[in-house]
């Protein structure tokens, strides 16, 4: 975060009314007083830049948001070890991910669709150029991870795969 991004989220926040905001990142700690109840005064350009330690342990006692964390950690762990069995087939290319060849022509897949190796899954398009996504294994299609017409990133999860 550079100085002039920290000007205009200082203005911004003098703006809005609010007398105090803290924003924590990686290595910078910053917090923004715009007055006290009661009157307000200029933000001032003051910035304190603290060093984060790496290492800090907090221990905190049980709470209703650390049980919802915890169960929540515990569903993500499941789900994991579920999807564990699947294939992921991740984009080879940055681009647009389209689901069919054409607006007025079906899709490739769908969720169960059986697949065989190289079969065309998608079509990504880079540079006004449209690129064919062909399976490298057989199976069957278990989720489409990636809406219709969205952008992708090189190696970001499309399709998760049954290999059996």
């Amino acid at each position: 975060m550079d100085i002039k991004e920290i000007q205009s989220l200082i203005k911004f926040v003098a703006k809005s009314g609010a007398s105090e905001v803290k924003l924590e990142m990686e290595d910078i700690k910053i917090t923004i007083r715009t007055g006290a109840a009661g009157y307000y005064s200029e933000p001032t350009n003051y910035v304190q830049q603290v060093p984060m330690p790496q290492n800090q342990i907090v221990q905190t006692a049980p709470t209703a948001a650390n049980e919802a964390a915890t169960a929540a950690e515990t569903k993500a762990n499941n789900e994991k070890a579920e999807n564990d069995k699947y294939v992921i087939i991740k984009s080879p290319i940055i681009g647009t991910f389209y689901r069919k060849s054409a607006p007025d022509k079906p899709v490739f897949v769908e969720v169960g669709s059986t697949i065989n190796k190289g079969d065309v899954l998608c079509v990504i398009e880079a540079m006004k150029l449209f690129n064919d996504i062909e399976s490298e294994i057989s199976g069957k299609i278990v989720k489409v991870l990636v809406d219709d017409s969205s952008p992708v990133e090189f190696d970001q999860p499309l399709f998760l795969v049954d290999p059996s």
